[in-house]
C-alpha cells in the first residue's frame, strides 16, 4: 500500500497511508491530513487511489503545490516524488511502483498505456492484457508483431458469449498503428510524463478520460477537453502527446 510520509524542516511527523479511494490535505481538521498552518487553505489537495496509483490534484488553494519544486494542477505520483505546502513536505512512497520493471513493450515508445486494478470479466479474458508486451523485449520489428499476432490469437479465442461490451483502444498512427489494447481496468494511464498526461477511468456508467498533467489538453475529435472528466463516446479519436487513439466499445 502507498504511503505518504510527512515532514517539517527535515523532522519527521509520522506517516499516513492511503487506505482510501480519495484522500484530502488541509487546514481546517475536517481533512484527513490536517495542517495547521496558514500557508495551507483550508481545502488545499486531494490525492485520488485506484489501484496502485495515485494522483494529485490541487484544488485553486491560494499558494499552491509543489510536486518536486515544480508547481502542479495535476499530477501522477511517482515513488519518491515530494509534494511540498510551504514549509511542509510529504514523500510519496510506493514500493509496488519502485519494485515494477520499466515498461519495455507498450504501444509507443514515447507514450505510456499502465492500466491498473483488474476488473474480472471471464478467465480466460481476464489473462488478456499487456502484460505479454510488457514482459516482452523484442530485438526488431518482427518479433514486436509475433508478440502483437499472439496477444490478438488469444483475443480471438476468448468466450464474447453474454459479456459486456468492454472500452477499447486502436493505436491510429505511428509505428504501432492497428494495434488495440482493452480497457479491462478501473483506470489506465496515457501520455508522456512530464508532458501530457490523462488517465481513462472505467465507471458503472461509462470510460472517461480526465486531464491530470501538462499544459497541453487532449483532444477529442478534434477538439480540445476541459479540465474536468469528459465521458467517452464510441469511436471518438482521442489525441495525447502526438499519438491518436479510436475509442470504441465491443
Amino acid at each position: 500500500m502507498a504511503k505518504l510520509q510527512f515532514s517539517l524542516d527535515g523532522n519527521s511527523l509520522g506517516e499516513f497511508e492511503l487506505n482510501k479511494e480519495r484522500i484530502t490535505i488541509g487546514r481546517r481538521p475536517a481533512n484527513d491530513i490536517h495542517i495547521d498552518n496558514l500557508a495551507v487553505s483550508g481545502e488545499h489537495a486531494v490525492i485520488t487511489t485506484i489501484g496502485n496509483d495515485s494522483f494529485l490534484e490541487d484544488m485553486n488553494s491560494t499558494n499552491g503545490t509543489l510536486v518536486n519544486n515544480k508547481p502542479i494542477k495535476k499530477h501522477v505520483l511517482h515513488h519518491n516524488d515530494i509534494i511540498e505546502f510551504g514549509k511542509y513536505q510529504l514523500l510519496y512512497v510506493n514500493q509496488a511502483q519502485a519494485n515494477m520493471p520499466p515498461n519495455q513493450g507498450g504501444f509507443e515508445n514515447t507514450v505510456v498505456l499502465r492500466p491498473t486494478k483488474l476488473t474480472v470479466v471471464e478467465p480466460e479474458t481476464a489473462k488478456i492484457s499487456e502484460e505479454k508486451l510488457a514482459e516482452a523485449t523484442p530485438a526488431d520489428e518482427k518479433a514486436a508483431e509475433s508478440v502483437a499476432e499472439s496477444v490478438q490469437s488469444e483475443v480471438a479465442k476468448a468466450p464474447v458469449e453474454n459479456a459486456p461490451k468492454m472500452g477499447r483502444l486502436k493505436i491510429l498512427n505511428g509505428a504501432n498503428s492497428g494495434r488495440e489494447m482493452v480497457l479491462n481496468k478501473a483506470l489506465t494511464t496515457l501520455g508522456k510524463p512530464g508532458a501530457q498526461v490523462a488517465v481513462i477511468t472505467k465507471r458503472p456508467n461509462g470510460y472517461f478520460i480526465t486531464h491530470v498533467e501538462g499544459e497541453n489538453l487532449p483532444a477529442i475529435n478534434d477538439q480540445k477537453i476541459g479540465p474536468q472528466a469528459y465521458g467517452l463516446s464510441n469511436h471518438d479519436v482521442i489525441d495525447i502527446a502526438g499519438l491518436k487513439m479510436e475509442f470504441f466499445l465491443a
